[in-house]
């Protein structure tokens, strides 16, 4: 007698992509770390890049042009918001290092678990506040395990994961009106275009529009492709049928494997005291016992 194998539920399929999109983002904080340009050009290539490339796939403008006027302008804010959210993120690591940089994310749970309710129109859940808090003094031996000169970092790397708290939410509210490629293109290109557009206007010495060298194209195309664009449109077809709170936690395993890449690459662990360690091991400790606990089914 034959015996059927039970389907991958969507929810688990989803769950397994959001860790797949993670472990690919673990590279992205290396990667900016390598790359040498400053954090508004480095952002600036990463996002027309993936922009160009969705340009020429047919499924961008066949998704395009079953979107709305409106569904269109809400895609091009959420792209501007993601685009301040790699500023901050990329700042962050040019100000401290991809260690800390990648743990200050950890915070964005905590965030969702407030801003959710109000932009997807979903109930307030205790235990995902509860869960979001639990990274809280995770993140504070990590702050206390840093050389103050690191500090600005942190406090621009907290910036970063409030931009990533709004636009987890803004996604997991209009993911189901588009196709996730075209969505994806419209957010890299509306990002790129603006940070273009305020890069003239900020009092910083190097804007959006610097040419790389041969090394940091290599680097931007990997960043680009193998951990932007793959991962984003991945992440948004899991969005479907996971919370955005769900998405942050796991991505909280980030910085473990920005850490230990930084460790290979960079050999930060000489920059980082014990307390830091003991911070990312709570993180570690929060993501994994969440869904171990039973977190709640998927919002719709």
């Amino acid at each position: 007698m034959k015996t059927e194998v039970p389907a991958m539920s969507d929810s688990l399929r989803a769950w397994l992509q959001i860790h797949f999109c993670v472990l690919l983002w673990g590279f992205t904080a290396i990667l900016g770390k390598a790359i040498t340009l400053p954090a508004l050009p480095l952002v600036w290539w990463r996002m027309t890049m993936v922009s160009a490339v969705l340009l020429v796939v047919p499924e961008f403008w066949r998704g395009l042009v079953k979107l709305s006027l409106r569904q269109v302008a809400t895609f091009i804010g959420i792209g501007i918001v993601v685009s301040l959210h790699w500023l901050t993120f990329y700042g962050a690591i040019k100000l401290s290092n991809a260690s800390v940089a990648a743990t200050c994310m950890a915070l964005a749970p905590v965030l969702i678990a407030v801003i959710e309710p109000f932009i997807v129109g979903s109930r307030f859940e205790p235990r995902e506040l509860f869960f979001g808090i639990a990274v809280v003094p995770g993140v504070a031996l990590v702050v206390g395990g840093t050389p103050s000169s690191m500090r600005t970092g942190i406090a621009v790397g907290v910036m970063s994961a409030f931009f990533v708290a709004v636009f987890g939410s803004l996604n997991k509210r209009f993911i189901h009106h588009g196709d996730a490629l075209c969505i994806t293109g419209l957010e890299m290109g509306a990002g790129a275009i603006f940070l273009g557009m305020i890069s003239p206007l900020l009092p910083i010495s190097e804007h959006a529009f610097v040419l790389p060298g041969r090394n940091d194209t290599i680097l931007l195309l990997i960043l680009a492709l193998g951990c932007t664009l793959l991962p984003f449109a991945l992440s948004l077809v899991a969005l479907r049928h996971l919370t955005a709170f769900t998405t942050a936690l796991a991505v909280n395993m980030e910085p473990v494997y920005a850490i230990v890449l930084a460790m290979i690459f960079f050999s930060e662990q000489r920059e980082l005291s014990g307390s830091f360690y003991l911070g990312v091991s709570i993180v570690f400790l929060v993501v994994f016992s969440h869904p171990l606990i039973g977190a709640r089914p998927a919002r719709t």
